[in-house]
Parts: structure tokens; sequence; C-alpha cells
């Protein structure tokens, strides 16, 4: 007679030891396999110590498979993103040209390749002070120079 209940305990306690997403099929396997074994062991009593035995070796087998399966991916597969919904392997390479807007945006950053006059500007628009003719012009010029060097 076969003990189910046994062999879900023990099931139990071993199907942790694979992925989160594959436990409930290890738990599954586990259960089938120890079903199996107490058919096929003729009359000899299969023990508790036994049981663990079988499920310690459908862990292994798990991990011995998931470990020969090819990890080949298309660029064109789809997966799941952050927020549940599926997005394409393609787009989540990250781009060399890309602009980084959390470094852009951060002014320390920013003012260690400013040049000094116009970091002098930028205290002034700051203080609210009023900036000369020149100064008007040097960061007008700054700006048309930046624009064109994004669009590119």
């Amino acid at each position: 007679m076969l003990d189910w209940d046994k062999y879900i305990a023990i099931a139990d306690r071993f199907q942790y030891k694979a992925n989160w997403q594959d436990r409930e099929d290890l738990k599954q396997d586990i259960i089938v396999k120890l079903a199996d074994v107490a058919l096929n062991n003729g009359h000899k009593p299969f023990t508790e110590g036994a049981m663990v035995r079988v499920a310690s070796y459908t862990v292994m087998s798990y991990w011995r498979d998931r470990q020969r399966k090819p990890t080949i991916f298309s660029l064109n597969s789809e997966i799941e993103d952050d927020d549940g919904g599926s997005i394409e392997l393609l787009d989540t390479i990250a781009d060399d040209h890309a602009i980084d807007l959390d470094a852009w945006c951060d002014a320390r950053t920013w003012l260690l390749g400013c040049p000094g006059r116009l970091v002098a500007i930028a205290r002034k628009k700051v203080r609210e002070l009023p900036l000369t003719q020149y100064e008007r012009l040097y960061l007008y010029r700054f700006r048309k120079r930046q624009q064109i060097s994004l669009l590119r």
C-alpha cells in the first residue's frame, strides 16, 4: 500500500532546493518517483531514510538536467519585465550612445566637465543677479552647442 501522505511530506521538505518557478514540478516529480520505487522494490520495507535518499537523488537529477539544458536565447524572444508586461530581449540591451539621464541630471557630475566661465554664470543665475551682454551671449552659444550634440 502506498503511503501518499508520507511521500508528500518528504517532497515538501525537498521542493525548496529548486528554483522558485520549478518547485511545484519538482515536488510532483519526487512524489511520483517515491511511488514508483515503492511499487518496484518488491516486499522490502520502504523506510523514511530510503525515501529521503530517493528524494535527494531526484533533486540531483533536476539540477543535472538543468545544467545540461542549452541556454541559447533568441534576441526576438519575449521576456517578462519588472511591471509584469512582456518585452523583447533585444530591447534590454544597453545602447552605448544613449544618454545616461541620471548622470546627466546630476549637477556635480555636470559641473566637473563645465568651463569655469559657465559655472560663474550659473552661480549668478542661482543668485538671480543680472548677466552682462557677453555672459548672455556665452550662455546662448553654449546651449546651442549642447543642443546640436544631443541631436547627433
